[in-house]
């Protein structure tokens, strides 16, 4: 769609009711100033503060969710637009309520035969403190512990030693039922972005980060300039494309769509790429890391932007369940 006309009335989903609020309203706010300067008819919405309904009521013909977490970003929004019939960015409701869910993620990768850690799932009531203890003589230490269905690193606890269990898993359950205790993957970390559908899809360049005492926690993603974003990436000849075709494979396994973000961590000793999780609503803030790849492809914010309003659909297009 070249004329922005031809969106209609869009709404940018923003805020909402995650532990990711504060980042989706950066998001937002970005994306809903792109959009209007390319003469989009683009609207701040919050699902925080105002019904969905309203969405028919007032007009609208699309949405780009920049929505994060819980309650945008795990199917429940993808639903109530598929039932309003108003196309959106991103995946579908069943690829959304998957990879928000690292667990599950993890079992359709492991089933397809991709590589991701190892792991032991801790489920809220159904699980000993002595269990909770045994999981490093398992997976070895240090070990990640994490809610299994939030981002952002938010919750996210490196265990350095069998003493700090208790305390980590007991901080993950506060913000999850489930707890995922993951093996540690010592080496580089890396970020790949994709664009597009099935065949279509395609990957963008792999970005190195390089964090503070190796710590990309919620800080340091989006609130200090200590951390530094290499890409190119500077991975061995050979690596970076290796990289990106497991990134593709994983993401059409989930039958994703239209964008994402898929991380991973390279083993400093084998230089095998492991998959970690897929985000189905990256950030759009000024330390997100879409737009500084597709800038590194010379795509700029705001034509990414519109790309991936024009990519905007439904599971169920209208029309195809009437009779």
């Amino acid at each position: 769609m070249s004329d922005a006309n031809q969106f209609g009335k869009v709404a940018v989903l923003m805020g909402g009711r995650s532990a990711e609020r504060e980042v989706s309203l950066m998001s937002g706010s970005g994306v809903l100033k792109a959009l209007q300067s390319r003469g989009v008819d683009a609207h701040a919405f919050d699902p925080a503060e105002r019904d969905l309904s309203e969405l028919k009521r007032k007009g609208f013909k699309r949405c780009f969710i920049a929505l994060h977490g819980r309650f945008g970003e795990d199917g429940t929004v993808q639903g109530a637009l598929e039932l309003l019939g108003i196309p959106y960015t991103g995946s579908g409701v069943m690829a959304s309520s998957i990879a928000i869910d690292k667990v599950m993620t993890k079992r359709v990768w492991l089933a397809e035969g991709l590589p991701t850690p190892r792991y032991k799932l801790l489920r809220q009531g159904s699980y000993t403190p002595e269990q909770a203890r045994a999981v490093p003589a398992d997976l070895g230490l240090p070990l990640i512990v994490k809610p299994a269905r939030e981002g952002s690193s938010i919750g996210v606890v490196k265990v350095q030693d069998e003493s700090q269990m208790p305390a980590a898993v007991e901080q993950a359950a506060a913000l999850d039922a489930d707890v995922l205790c993951e093996q540690f993957i010592s080496g580089d970390e890396v970020t790949c972005p994709v664009l597009g559908t099935g065949d279509d899809a395609r990957a963008l360049p792999v970005i190195r980060i390089v964090a503070p005492e190796g710590n990309y926690d919620y800080q340091n993603k989006y609130f200090t300039d200590d951390t530094k974003y290499l890409v190119p990436c500077g991975l061995p000849e050979g690596e970076e494309q290796a990289i990106q075709d497991i990134v593709l494979k994983a993401y059409r396994v989930l039958a994703c769509r239209g964008w994402g973000r898929l991380d991973v961590m390279i083993d400093a000793a084998t230089r095998k790429p492991w998959l970690l999780e897929l985000n189905t609503s990256p950030g759009m803030t000024g330390h997100s890391l879409v737009p500084m790849s597709a800038r590194a492809a010379g795509i700029s914010y705001e034509d990414l932007c519109v790309q991936l309003l024009a990519l905007a659909t439904l599971d169920q297009p209208q029309g195809v369940l009437r009779k």
